[in-house]
C-alpha cells in the first residue's frame, strides 16, 4: 500500500540542491534578535514547590468552604479522597500552565 499525497498539500520534488526552500512567511511583526524572546527553563525545585503551594492552598481552601457543608458526615479518607479528586484537575490543568505563563513572563520581562 502506498502513501500518495493529498492534492491539497502537493509535494515538491527533490533538487538536485536538496529539498525545495521554504517560502512561508512568518506570522506578525519582525523581531530583532534583541527583542526576540529566549526560551525560559523549566522551574527549579524551590520554585516548583513555591508554584505548586500557591496553586494547591487557594485551591483546596475554597473547595472545602464550598463543599465543606455537604462532606461533614462523611469520613476522612473519602473526604479527602473527593477533594484530591477535583482539586488536583483544577491545579495540573487550570492553575499550573497560568503560573508557568507568568513565571516566563517575569522572567523574560526581568532579562530585557
Amino acid at each position: 500500500m502506498s502513501h500518495r499525497p493529498s492534492p491539497e498539500s502537493p509535494r515538491k520534488p527533490m533538487g538536485p540542491d536538496g529539498p525545495p526552500e521554504d517560502t512561508r512567511k512568518p506570522m506578525g511583526p519582525p523581531r530583532s534578535p534583541d527583542t526576540a524572546r529566549k526560551p525560559v527553563g523549566p522551574p527549579g525545585r524551590h520554585q516548583l514547590a513555591l508554584m505548586i503551594w500557591i496553586a494547591v492552598f487557594p485551591t483546596l481552601t475554597v473547595l472545602n468552604l464550598t463543599l465543606g457543608p455537604w462532606l461533614t458526615g462523611t469520613g476522612t479518607v473519602l473526604r479527602t479522597f473527593v477533594l484530591a479528586t477535583i482539586a488536583v484537575p483544577i491545579v495540573i490543568y487550570g492553575l499550573m500552565p497560568r503560573l508557568n505563563r507568568l513565571r516566563a513572563h517575569l522572567l523574560t520581562r526581568r532579562a530585557t
